[in-house]
């Protein structure tokens, strides 16, 4: 079986792509970050996750919150929390941190060149986003050219192939999708700003989650110390 890297944040998004990596034939190896996000319980559910699906869990430490400009790095921004769903503003949200997945995709290629991989998946979606400029298919398309032109595997012809299997799903078909892969979703997490009693139910990211189940027809497992209605 081929190696193939998923950016893995342990959400339900990244969580199905490491489920389609699998049933596409790969040995996925997660790679998760600790970025300065506000809350540690992101990667503490990934590792959680990945040890669920016994695959190789690479952790990477860097400082995005050095440079602020996020309500997901920088206390001084609130998440933006909502009463419905249609509230959810479609241009470019204060939870978009700058360079975000330019930056993870980097690590990505670097790892994919030291384990010769050929493959990276990334669970990123252009229909139900908040608005994020690098979740959309064209820079995938201009990141996956970068790469093959800056690394020796893409000038030795053996060339980078990027993945992004949910580009044109719905959040609801996602999560039809990963139900029929048998992914447990309870053990996910979504949401921008989690309490000690579950998932905060209000930011945009909860809403899309709810959202997706509701659509989809299947019960939502999320604990939610505020339940979107």
């Amino acid at each position: 079986m081929k190696p193939a890297i998923v950016l893995f944040s342990g959400g339900l998004d990244s969580t199905t792509c490491l489920a389609l990596a699998r049933k596409d034939g790969f040995t996925p190896i997660a790679l998760s970050f600790r970025y300065g996000q506000r809350h540690s319980f992101e990667v503490e559910n990934a590792a959680m996750l990945a040890k669920s699906f016994d695959v190789e869990h690479v952790i990477v430490d860097i400082d995005l919150a050095a440079f602020g400009g996020s309500a997901l790095v920088d206390e001084t921004i609130a998440v933006p929390k909502h009463s419905s769903v249609d509230e959810i503003d479609r241009g470019i949200p204060v939870t978009y941190v700058p360079a975000r997945n330019t930056i993870f995709l980097s690590f990505a290629v670097a790892l994919a060149e030291v384990r010769n991989a050929n493959d990276i998946f990334i669970g990123v979606n252009a229909i139900d986003y908040s608005g994020y400029p690098d979740c959309r298919p064209e820079f995938i398309a201009a990141f996956m050219q970068m790469a093959n032109l800056a690394t020796r595997k893409g000038v030795e012809g053996d060339n980078l192939i990027i993945h992004a299997p949910l580009m044109s799903l719905s959040k609801a078909e996602i999560v039809k999708l990963g139900v029929s892969l048998g992914i447990d979703y309870a053990q996910t997490h979504s949401c921008y700003d989690p309490t000690e009693n579950g998932a905060c139910g209000k930011c945009d990211a909860c809403w899309l989650r709810a959202q997706g189940f509701e659509q989809a027809g299947i019960a939502d497992p999320t604990i939610y110390a505020a339940t979107p209605e």
